[in-house]
């Protein structure tokens, strides 16, 4: 794995040890199996945003903290630059370039995905977390799938889901897909 899955696993040890909880204590609270949380302690796992956002939000912790390592300090505004959002390539499936990272105490994660192409035998990478989510295509083409139905979107096509259900993105067409994801 690579070195900011690396550094996200060294945060989510630490915030144990500040806790004083075992991993069981973290997976159970957070709704997580305890295998798939010790896996993330480890940073050779393929650690998942909606893994980072149910432990932030079961213990009062900015996500960035935990993503990024930088606790978020605005709290009136806070505006990210064309392309100078913080990113993380967080598993070979995902780029994810954060809209709101200085933002305290946010009701939603705002992100800009990237998803490049990959071969028809490579299978899409599922994700399921609490609440719901919003997608806009931005560039690209591609395939959305939520608990087995396939829908395709465009450039400029949205669509609002509930997260809690199975839930993966393709590219399509041989090209990098970009699209906007709020996570409520």
């Amino acid at each position: 794995m690579n070195d900011q899955i690396k550094q996200i696993a060294e945060r989510l040890r630490g915030l144990r040890d500040v806790l004083e909880l075992t991993s069981e204590d973290i997976a159970r609270d957070s709704d997580i199996s305890a295998e798939e949380y010790r896996l993330a302690e480890t940073g050779e796992y393929d650690i998942s945003v909606s893994m980072l956002q149910k432990i932030a939000r079961t213990y009062n912790v900015a996500l960035d903290a935990l993503m990024f390592g930088e606790e978020p300090k605005m709290s009136s505004y806070f505006v990210t630059r064309a392309g100078k959002g913080i990113s993380i390539e967080r598993t070979k499936a995902y780029k994810y370039q954060s809209l709101a990272s200085g933002f305290m105490n946010r009701t939603a994660d705002p992100f800009i995905v990237t998803v490049e192409p990959k071969g028809d035998d490579e299978p899409i990478h599922y994700n399921k977390h609490n609440g719901q989510e919003f997608n806009l295509v931005i560039e690209g083409r591609m395939l959305i799938n939520i608990e087995g139905k396939e829908i395709i979107l465009n450039q400029g096509d949205s669509i609002y889901f509930n997260s809690k259900l199975p839930h993966g993105m393709k590219a399509l067409d041989g090209k990098t897909v970009r699209f906007l994801a709020v996570i409520m």
